[in-house]
């Protein structure tokens, strides 16, 4: 095996010194890979990431819902952010215990309610709608509510959770119609909390909008936590030098926020954060075989079996994803640009646009780095193409298969 680009792989170790051909004759191509290491050494910054005590990081489950990586995840101390009753079933099946998780929901239905409500997972409210919706399915019971400080960040649109031009939230200005509720249904407000976008590499905006989430909890007494929500960002673009969030500024700036705020209040509240995609990104490739290259009105395209139902980033927010590539034999280094294409019949099956990359040649692995997050869990059949198999790098190098590659009989399974 030789890697003709990019050097991630290589750095971390990734593939356990197990070969990507191997791999790919044992298990199937397109192939998810995870290294649990780097799992792990994600979720070991976040636990470590203020010395405040009373300190819980959430996983957002959205973000890959492999059961077998919710198991490490818990293993290293971490809580888990659930939006619906299947993350909740999922969770619940990985050894999470109900206290563990927090279901922050939008806009759903009385059914989704109840079922949170029968497994005693503490549910965050996002409109007054939904709260009075609550307040009848569950009188007398705790509830946490989601606010919008009015500060969103964020790496494309479709991911700022926050601000003026976004569905989530309560604004602050329905603190009074809150409390009214409370009230009326004899709910018990246990905690806040927030999430202002995903994939922030500047950790400013994140700090800046504490500063509103706080002073909203300091409008309600006795809270018993707080969430400052988070979605930091990794570098996508490692390839081209792209450096990384600064956790230990980040954490520093938080720490005195957290303290601060505490000795104010009066108690030692929780705070729990949602890093999101920061603790699984990294942690996984998406292998796939070269299968054609041509040229087409001067653009030089490379084919593969990677399409976009099997990674759904690049075509959803213009996604950037680094690209190693891998032969069997050693050949000359840059040539491109290349533009990465799937095999799905549509022209937007595009994995990346005017890459810098070696020729390409059929037979050739194509690799998409940071493929962890919002990879498989948003893979689908369409073209009735198979989601692909899921295999995890053990730390003492071994492999394990953690989800079987679809069948044929797979695709007709629910139709009656």
């Amino acid at each position: 095996m030789h890697t003709l680009n990019g050097i991630f792989t290589q750095q971390t170790n990734f593939y356990g010194g197990n070969d990507v051909f191997d791999l790919m004759s044992q298990y199937g191509s397109p192939l998810y890979v995870y290294n649990e290491d780097i799992l792990r050494s994600r979720c070991k910054e976040m636990k470590n990431l203020v010395t405040y005590d009373n300190f819980v990081p959430h996983y957002s489950i959205k973000a890959n819902t492999n059961i077998h990586l919710l198991k490490i995840v818990r293993e290293e101390g971490l809580h888990a952010d659930v939006m619906s009753p299947g993350e909740i079933f999922l969770a619940l099946e990985s050894g999470y215990t109900a206290d563990e998780l927090f279901f922050i929901p939008n806009n759903v239905t009385k059914e989704d309610m109840i079922y949170a409500i029968e497994h005693n997972v503490t549910t965050s409210i996002d409109s007054l709608d939904q709260l009075k919706l609550y307040g009848e399915l569950n009188p007398g019971g705790k509830v946490a509510i989601r606010f919008n400080p009015g500060v969103g960040a964020g790496h494309h649109e479709k991911v700022v959770t926050a601000g003026k031009k976004t569905k989530f939230g309560v604004g602050p200005e329905s603190i009074p119609e809150v409390k009214k509720l409370l009230e009326t249904y004899n709910l018990t407000l246990v905690g806040i909390n927030q999430h202002i976008g995903s994939l922030f590499m500047d950790p400013t905006p994140y700090i800046q909008s504490l500063d509103s989430i706080l002073d909203i909890a300091r409008h309600f007494d006795d809270l018993e936590f707080v969430d400052l929500g988070g979605g930091f960002g990794i570098p996508y673009h490692k390839q081209d030098g792209e450096a990384r969030l600064d956790i230990k500024s980040l954490g520093e700036k938080l720490d005195e926020v957290l303290h601060a705020f505490a000795a104010s209040y009066g108690k030692k509240i929780q705070f729990q954060i949602e890093p999101g995609r920061y603790i699984v990104a990294e942690s996984s490739a998406i292998l796939g075989a070269v299968t054609a290259t041509k040229s087409n009105g001067g653009t030089k395209y490379i084919g593969c079996d990677i399409g976009f139902n099997q990674l759904q980033r690049p075509i959803m927010y213009d996604s950037h994803h680094d690209i190693e590539l891998y032969s069997t034999e050693e050949r000359a280094a840059v040539s491109g640009p290349f533009t990465v294409v799937g095999n799905i019949c549509e022209s937007g099956d595009i994995l990346a646009k005017d890459r810098i990359l070696p020729e390409a040649q059929t037979g050739d692995i194509i690799a998409l780095m940071d493929a962890g997050a919002y990879g498989y869990c948003m893979a689908s059949c369409y073209n009735q193409r198979f989601r692909p198999a899921e295999v995890l790098i053990t730390s003492d190098g071994s492999t394990k298969l953690i989800r079987k590659r679809d069948t044929f009989e797979d695709l007709i399974r629910n139709m009656i």
